[in-house]
């Protein structure tokens, strides 16, 4: 889950099925469903910029710009790697880390994204 304060709008990942939920964080009615790679895991809202980030063990980050309050567009699915879904935002740094597991020949790493 990741919060917009200054909106009032949870973002929550769900697996099954694979959605971003937006949620009217006063009243809990939901104000979007979109579409996201499979085995969410990390959430984080970018105040800053007015983006989403979704990092999914399917192998991609989905990323997602806020509109407004009430609309969001996918903006691009970064390609990552089989299982890496445990992230972390760091929004003074501008950086976006992402763990990759070690699976069959995939070697483990950290892959570090500049936002």
């Amino acid at each position: 889950m990741a919060l917009d304060e200054a909106n009032h709008r949870l973002f929550v990942g769900t697996r099954d099925p694979p959605k971003l939920m937006v949620f009217d964080a006063n009243s809990g009615k939901a104000i979007s469903v979109l579409d996201i790679a499979n085995d969410a895991d990390d959430i984080f809202y970018d105040a800053a910029k007015k983006q989403i980030y979704v990092s999914c063990g399917e192998g991609f980050i989905n990323v997602f710009q806020q509109q407004d309050a009430d609309h969001y567009n996918a903006i691009v699915s970064v390609p990552t790697a089989q299982g890496a879904r445990t992230s972390l935002f760091i929004p003074e740094l501008h950086h976006f880390y992402l763990a990759v597991p070690h699976k069959g020949n995939q070697e483990s790493k950290i892959l570090v994204y500049q936002v």
